[in-house]
């Protein structure tokens, strides 16, 4: 699928101006907006669009089958073929999906860049500042990298890194490469219904830069190179004179590394392409022979049976293909571009403070650091007159909060009981005492004669 490259986004007109139909099938979904439709009834996001030729196709050739077979000649064949084929094609797309959902867990791998990114803006200063753009500039390259845009001139990317030498900024100064045509109506219909042999492959802009004689380099490393040199400065020059911190920073830049390196091998990895055949070759044969195993039992009804069952089968294969590189522009692919502008804006609430002053005259002894929050809302200095007990009484409280409500209601009621019955028996002793002293020794009633030491 094309891409411009001032704004990153697929096809060839701005993101505003795109048609209706354009921006319902393009794009990753949007987790922050949700639809009230039930799954059965949505098409974004679903695979029937890129299956709308092949069922045709079945459908064609299943109503040939069935006519042949009712107005003809029989055709009908033993149903055990369709038994072996259908094991056959359910090993094979089992195997396939669940490769494709491994691929998939790059969300992790990406989402632990961004951790890696926020972990290392800590001082503010105009060093500081240039590094964390390049840790921005970074996870933006690897996004395009991925998605298989080797320029550096995109608008979320070229004033990033505008100061530094790279091989794509070269090529790009030597005239880069001819720029990309729009898609023409027959590509981006196929893009819509998946016709293979009319789409173009994503990787074809490295093949003009070979054939330009340019390299285009590998932009994501680069800025880690950069980024390398700053630490080793900083270290140089005591910045970071604390030996855990230097080792820190240089292990998030290994994480970085890692984290490229990773998402490269989960792009440029694919399946076999022995397997590809095979799946694509029993599956189809599979649907083809449907017809002529269902037309003697189900007579016309097998072209709609037929066609039902091929959606199924051929559904599963296409959602495998689908999810298989999870970094494109598809809808179901990951939503890169809302992670780079999270990312951004993390580290711009980073950098919009100084760091805190850790003396504890400053933001510690203020009155309004409430140090026992939610328990009571006494700030610092209230506490710090109170004394060392008292606030060892009040932290063996706080635990507290963290109880299960219904397991504190119930261990409230259980110490009210108890402190009831210890009311209630310290209530009986005392009238047992008066009864005592008010009881004559000898006392009888009706003529029955009573223990003083009875109670009543």
């Amino acid at each position: 699928m094309e891409t411009d490259k001032a704004t990153g986004q697929s096809g060839h007109l701005p993101a505003d101006t795109q048609s209706d139909i354009d921006a319902y099938f393009t794009g990753p979904i949007d987790t922050t907006k949700a639809s009230k439709l039930p799954y059965f009834m949505r098409i974004r996001g679903s695979v029937l669009p890129g299956l709308i030729i092949p069922l045709l196709f079945v459908a064609s050739w299943a109503v040939w089958i069935t006519c042949v077979h009712k107005l003809v000649k029989p055709l009908n064949i033993n149903s055990v073929l369709l038994t072996v084929l259908g094991f056959l094609v359910g090993l094979a797309l089992s195997f396939r999906s669940s490769t494709a959902y491994e691929r998939n867990l790059a969300r992790i791998i990406w989402v632990h860049t961004r951790e890696k990114e926020g972990d290392e803006a800590t001082e503010d200063v105009l060093d500081k500042l240039t590094a964390i753009n390049l840790l921005l500039a970074f996870c933006i390259s690897l996004k395009h990298k991925l998605r298989h845009q080797p320029e550096y001139d995109y608008k979320d990317l070229q004033g990033l890194i505008t100061n530094l030498q790279t091989f794509a900024k070269q090529a790009h100064e030597d005239g880069g490469i001819p720029q990309r045509k729009p898609l023409k109506a027959t590509q981006q219909i196929s893009n819509y219904l998946g016709i293979s042999f009319l789409e173009k492959h994503p990787t074809r802009r490295y093949k003009a830069y070979k054939k330009a004689g340019k390299l285009h380099g590998n932009l994501p490393l680069e800025i880690m190179t950069y980024i390398s040199s700053y630490i080793d400065m900083s270290i140089a020059k005591g910045y970071l004179p604390i030996s855990a911190c230097q080792s820190m920073a240089m292990a998030y830049l290994g994480g970085m590394n890692d984290a490229l390196t990773n998402c490269e091998r989960i792009s440029q990895t694919p399946l076999p392409l022995a397997y590809n055949i095979v799946i694509s070759q029993i599956t189809w044969l599979y649907v083809l022979f449907l017809p002529f195993q269902l037309v003697q039992p189900l007579g016309w009804i097998a072209i709609p049976g037929t066609l039902i069952a091929a959606y199924i089968i051929l559904g599963f294969a296409a959602i495998g293909r689908e999810i298989e590189d999870p970094f494109g522009d598809d809808v179901n692919d990951l939503n890169l571009d809302r992670y780079c502008e999270s990312i951004a804006i993390e580290l711009d609430m980073i950098m919009s403070v100084p760091p805190p002053n850790l003396k504890p005259v400053g933001w510690i002894t203020r009155d309004d650091n409430y140090v026992m929050f939610p328990n009571t809302g006494e700030g610092y200095n209230s506490w710090k007159a109170k004394g060392i007990a008292i606030i060892r009484e009040e932290l063996q409280k706080k635990p507290l909060r963290h109880v299960d409500p219904a397991l504190a209601r119930e261990a409230r009621h259980a110490e009210l009981r108890a402190r009831d019955a210890e009311i209630a028996e310290m209530h009986n002793e005392s009238k047992v005492a008066d009864k005592k002293t008010e009881r004559p020794a000898n006392q009888t009633i009706k003529g029955i004669p009573v223990d003083p030491s009875d109670t009543v």
